[in-house]
Protein backbone atom coordinates (compact mmCIF):
# COMPACT_ATOMS: atom_id res chain seq x y z
CA UNK A 1 0.00 0.00 0.00
CA UNK A 2 1.11 3.44 -0.40
CA UNK A 3 2.18 6.28 2.15
CA UNK A 4 -1.24 7.10 3.34
CA UNK A 5 0.03 11.09 3.69
CA UNK A 6 0.95 11.47 0.89
CA UNK A 7 -1.50 10.33 -0.99
CA UNK A 8 -4.04 12.72 1.13
CA UNK A 9 -1.57 15.37 0.23
CA UNK A 10 -1.97 14.39 -3.09
CA UNK A 11 -5.60 14.16 -3.17
CA UNK A 12 -6.03 17.36 -1.30
CA UNK A 13 -3.63 18.91 -3.68
CA UNK A 14 -5.22 17.95 -6.92
CA UNK A 15 -8.69 19.12 -6.78
CA UNK A 16 -7.54 22.51 -5.83
CA UNK A 17 -7.25 24.00 -9.66
CA UNK A 18 -10.72 22.84 -10.25
CA UNK A 19 -11.81 24.80 -7.58
CA UNK A 20 -9.82 27.99 -8.46
CA UNK A 21 -10.86 27.69 -11.88
CA UNK A 22 -14.63 27.98 -11.03
CA UNK A 23 -14.07 31.10 -8.18
CA UNK A 24 -11.33 32.57 -9.91
CA UNK A 25 -11.54 31.89 -13.87
CA UNK A 26 -15.52 31.07 -14.06
CA UNK A 27 -15.95 32.08 -17.88
CA UNK A 28 -12.39 31.33 -19.71
CA UNK A 29 -13.01 28.62 -21.68
CA UNK A 30 -10.71 25.99 -20.36
CA UNK A 31 -12.56 26.17 -17.47
CA UNK A 32 -16.10 25.93 -19.03
CA UNK A 33 -14.47 22.57 -21.04
CA UNK A 34 -12.98 21.62 -18.02
CA UNK A 35 -15.72 21.24 -15.71
CA UNK A 36 -18.07 20.17 -18.44
CA UNK A 37 -15.91 16.82 -18.83
CA UNK A 38 -15.95 13.69 -15.81
CA UNK A 39 -12.36 13.40 -16.43
CA UNK A 40 -11.31 15.44 -13.31
CA UNK A 41 -13.08 12.80 -11.20
CA UNK A 42 -12.04 9.66 -12.72
CA UNK A 43 -8.14 9.78 -10.79
CA UNK A 44 -10.11 10.95 -7.69
CA UNK A 45 -12.18 7.74 -8.49
CA UNK A 46 -9.64 5.32 -9.05
CA UNK A 47 -8.10 6.47 -5.51
CA UNK A 48 -10.89 6.02 -3.86
CA UNK A 49 -11.49 1.96 -5.57
CA UNK A 50 -7.63 1.45 -4.24
CA UNK A 51 -8.30 2.99 -0.98
CA UNK A 52 -11.59 1.56 -0.68
CA UNK A 53 -10.54 -1.93 -1.87
CA UNK A 54 -7.15 -1.80 0.50
CA UNK A 55 -9.13 -0.73 3.60
CA UNK A 56 -12.01 -3.14 4.21
CA UNK A 57 -12.17 -6.39 5.33
CA UNK A 58 -14.51 -9.09 6.49
CA UNK A 59 -15.16 -7.34 10.18
CA UNK A 60 -15.25 -3.75 8.56
CA UNK A 61 -17.44 -5.21 5.76
CA UNK A 62 -20.02 -6.52 8.51
CA UNK A 63 -19.47 -3.48 10.70
CA UNK A 64 -20.37 -1.19 7.68
CA UNK A 65 -23.23 -3.61 7.04
CA UNK A 66 -24.59 -2.77 10.11
CA UNK A 67 -23.22 0.26 11.22
CA UNK A 68 -24.24 2.23 14.78
CA UNK A 69 -22.38 5.57 15.57
CA UNK A 70 -19.87 3.73 18.10
CA UNK A 71 -18.89 1.24 15.47
CA UNK A 72 -18.51 4.00 12.33
CA UNK A 73 -16.33 6.33 15.30
CA UNK A 74 -14.24 3.24 15.70
CA UNK A 75 -13.53 2.28 12.07
CA UNK A 76 -13.31 5.95 11.02
CA UNK A 77 -10.81 6.21 13.88
CA UNK A 78 -8.16 3.59 11.45
CA UNK A 79 -6.28 6.01 8.60
CA UNK A 80 -6.89 3.72 6.47
CA UNK A 81 -10.72 4.34 6.24
CA UNK A 82 -10.76 8.08 7.56
CA UNK A 83 -8.91 8.51 4.17
CA UNK A 84 -10.93 6.56 2.36
CA UNK A 85 -13.96 8.98 3.37
CA UNK A 86 -11.83 11.62 3.50
CA UNK A 87 -11.65 10.88 -0.49
CA UNK A 88 -15.28 10.02 -0.82
CA UNK A 89 -15.87 13.84 0.69
CA UNK A 90 -13.60 15.61 -1.81
CA UNK A 91 -14.98 14.13 -4.57
CA UNK A 92 -18.23 14.52 -3.77
CA UNK A 93 -17.95 17.95 -2.80
CA UNK A 94 -15.93 18.69 -5.89
CA UNK A 95 -18.94 16.98 -7.77
CA UNK A 96 -21.42 19.44 -6.07
CA UNK A 97 -18.92 22.60 -6.90
CA UNK A 98 -19.30 21.24 -10.53
CA UNK A 99 -23.12 21.14 -10.42
CA UNK A 100 -23.24 24.50 -8.57
CA UNK A 101 -21.00 26.30 -11.36
CA UNK A 102 -22.69 24.63 -14.52
CA UNK A 103 -26.38 25.28 -13.41
CA UNK A 104 -25.01 29.10 -12.47
CA UNK A 105 -23.33 29.25 -15.53
CA UNK A 106 -26.37 27.80 -17.17
CA UNK A 107 -28.89 29.96 -15.47
CA UNK A 108 -27.12 33.32 -14.74
CA UNK A 109 -26.81 32.64 -11.40
CA UNK A 110 -23.79 34.61 -9.08
CA UNK A 111 -21.81 31.35 -7.51
CA UNK A 112 -18.74 32.54 -6.36
CA UNK A 113 -20.48 32.69 -2.54
CA UNK A 114 -21.35 29.06 -3.00
CA UNK A 115 -18.56 27.68 -4.71
CA UNK A 116 -16.22 28.71 -1.56
CA UNK A 117 -18.70 27.47 0.88
CA UNK A 118 -19.10 24.42 -1.08
CA UNK A 119 -14.87 23.63 -0.82
CA UNK A 120 -14.97 23.94 2.67
CA UNK A 121 -18.14 22.25 3.58
CA UNK A 122 -20.46 20.96 0.43
CA UNK A 123 -23.87 20.72 1.77
CA UNK A 124 -23.37 24.51 2.75
CA UNK A 125 -22.66 25.52 -0.21
CA UNK A 126 -25.43 23.01 -1.86
CA UNK A 127 -27.85 24.93 0.34
CA UNK A 128 -26.19 28.53 -0.44
CA UNK A 129 -26.57 27.79 -3.89
CA UNK A 130 -30.34 27.27 -3.88
CA UNK A 131 -30.81 30.00 -1.40
CA UNK A 132 -29.31 32.16 -4.41
CA UNK A 133 -30.73 30.70 -7.24
CA UNK A 134 -34.00 30.88 -5.62
CA UNK A 135 -33.33 34.36 -4.45
CA UNK A 136 -32.44 35.94 -7.64
CA UNK A 137 -34.72 34.42 -9.62
CA UNK A 138 -37.83 35.28 -7.89
CA UNK A 139 -36.56 38.95 -6.94
CA UNK A 140 -34.56 39.85 -9.92
CA UNK A 141 -35.14 39.81 -13.71
CA UNK A 142 -33.71 37.78 -16.22
CA UNK A 143 -31.65 40.98 -17.56
CA UNK A 144 -30.50 41.65 -13.67
CA UNK A 145 -29.52 38.64 -12.96
CA UNK A 146 -27.22 38.37 -16.04
CA UNK A 147 -25.94 41.30 -15.07
CA UNK A 148 -24.87 40.12 -11.72
CA UNK A 149 -23.58 36.94 -12.64
CA UNK A 150 -21.08 38.43 -14.67
CA UNK A 151 -20.12 40.78 -11.78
Amino acid sequence: MFDLSLLFNLANVYVLPFWLLMVILPKWGITQKVMTSYLPFVPLAGLYIYLFSGSLDPESAAAFSNPTLPILAQLFSQEPVMLTGWVHFIVLDLFTGRYIYLDGKTKGIWTIHSLIFCLLAGPIGLLSHILTSWIQLKFFKNEDVQVSATS
